[in-house]
């Protein structure tokens, strides 16, 4: 895993036009970019075009990106959520339903039957997700599906950690309740 040193140089690297040192960043943010567009949009081709376009805005802005204590994957995941907003603001979505999402998040190690299943699985965690409110949401989608520590997860979204930890268990409570119905 690479330390915020590595992470700064990086970004300063980047900032500088390395167009390696930016697709190192690429690199070690793109899956997390995508699997937060993914869980808010709930369609592949959608989460894929917001992840690039996280990249193309990074790229574009990233000689103005300025440290302030948050980690630079909370920049990132602004940006991604500003995205999804523009997504729903703009209205061309259609309704997808996730379960149908050919290949979404193919997983080529295993088989037919065990991919049914986590397709099944993920449908309803997607499904349960989109129950609970905006910032839960995020709560979540940060925290579980992207990795991020409460501490960042906080920084990302402007609220104190105690927030965060009241938000994710009264989310977690809440998909309890609404995956146990199933």
């Amino acid at each position: 895993m690479d330390t915020l040193a590595d992470i700064k140089e990086l970004v300063e690297r980047a900032k500088n036009y390395d167009a390696e040192a930016f697709g190192r960043i690429y690199d070690l943010y793109f899956d997390k970019i995508f699997n937060y567009a993914y869980y808010k949009v709930g369609n592949r081709h959608e989460a894929e075009d917001i992840a690039e376009q996280v990249f193309l805005k990074a790229l574009e802005k990233i000689s103005g990106f300025e440290w302030r204590g948050a980690p630079f994957s909370s920049w990132l995941f602004r940006i991604a959520s500003n995205l999804v907003i523009d997504f729903y603001r703009a209205g061309k979505y259609e309704m997808v339903d996730i379960a149908c999402e050919e290949h979404s998040l193919y997983d080529g190690g295993c088989g037919p039957e065990e991919f049914a299943i986590r397709e099944h699985d993920r449908a309803s965690l997607v499904s349960a997700i989109k129950t609970l409110t905006e910032e839960q949401q995020q709560v979540i989608i940060l925290r579980f599906i992207s990795g991020m520590s409460n501490e960042e997860v906080a920084k990302a979204i402007g609220k104190n950690v105690g927030a965060v930890k009241a938000l994710q268990h009264r989310a977690i409570s809440a998909l309890g309740k609404t995956l146990g119905r199933e």
